[in-house]
């Protein structure tokens, strides 16, 4: 199939000091909490399709996950981006008409957003992953990760040392409701298969290559009844070629594309 490609990369992490510090997390508004691209029906489409074909896959929800599940569903219809507008039913950016399931609040995500979204409820000292519907994976299985803490979710990213598990888990013990919070990563991919499930994405820049980057704008947010905390994944990719020329010599400046989750 053709890949699936946004035209360019509007934020490029490398290019900040702050963003380009693990865990590189800077507070969010609500109101730019989700996001629509150029490739919005494009990658709707895939996620359909992923839902019919791998569906066990990609969302997987604990019973205890319902919930949270349904408030997720209902603040993001509360905080829908620019494009969308809401009566009895959601009217997309695409000029298709969703009606809110909230019997099936993964699935209704699914069709209105971009994002994939994780939720994680604290049990213990630890947050959780109870629920996701995750199309978009970038080198990690969602069967693998699911019902593990935090800290094993980011188990066996290099860069992901004991020091810096610990402060993340103190990050999200920390979200507050009122203040939702953002980070990007990059990661250089010969595979632009959206659906990357698998590790080993064969990082070119050792080999003198050129392929796609792919950047993942990951929200922080806490939901207000069930306290479960969502983490959303906006997923752009592009040709390398298709970076800007400031983001492109940022690039060559800062050459190791960080958090190797695709190594």
């Amino acid at each position: 199939m053709e890949p699936i490609l946004q035209s360019h990369l509007p934020f490029a992490p490398w290019m900040e000091d702050r963003t380009r510090r693990l865990p590189g997390v800077v507070p969010l508004a609500y109101s730019d909490w989700l996001q629509v691209d150029d490739a919005y029906s494009a990658q709707l489409a895939y996620k359909a399709r992923l839902l019919r074909e791998k569906r066990a896959a990609v969302l997987m929800c604990d019973p205890q996950c319902i919930a949270p599940a349904q408030e997720l569903l209902e603040t993001a219809l509360t905080h829908l981006p620019a494009g969308f507008s809401r009566g009895e039913a959601v009217l997309c950016p695409d000029g298709r008409a969703i009606e809110p399931d909230f019997n099936a609040p993964f699935e209704t995500l699914s069709t209105l957003f971009q994002e994939d979204f994780v939720i994680l409820q604290k049990q213990g000292d630890v947050h959780v992953l109870t629920g996701a519907l995750l199309c978009f994976p970038a080198s990690w299985s969602l069967a693998d990760k699911f019902g593990k803490p935090l800290t094993a979710i980011h188990d066996p990213v290099e860069e992901y040392d004991d020091m810096l598990a610990r402060k993340v888990e103190r990050m999200f013990s920390a979200i507050r409701v009122d203040q939702p919070l953002t980070r990007s990563n990059a990661l250089i991919y010969a595979d632009p298969d959206l659906h990357h499930p698998r590790r080993g994405s064969d990082a070119l820049r050792d080999a003198g290559q050129t392929g796609f980057i792919r950047s993942e704008r990951q929200c922080m947010l806490r939901l207000q009844k069930t306290q479960a905390v969502v983490f959303s994944i906006h997923t752009y990719l592009v040709r390398e070629a298709s970076l800007s020329a400031k983001q492109a010599e940022g690039l060559r400046d800062h050459p190791i594309i960080f958090e190797g989750a695709a190594s």
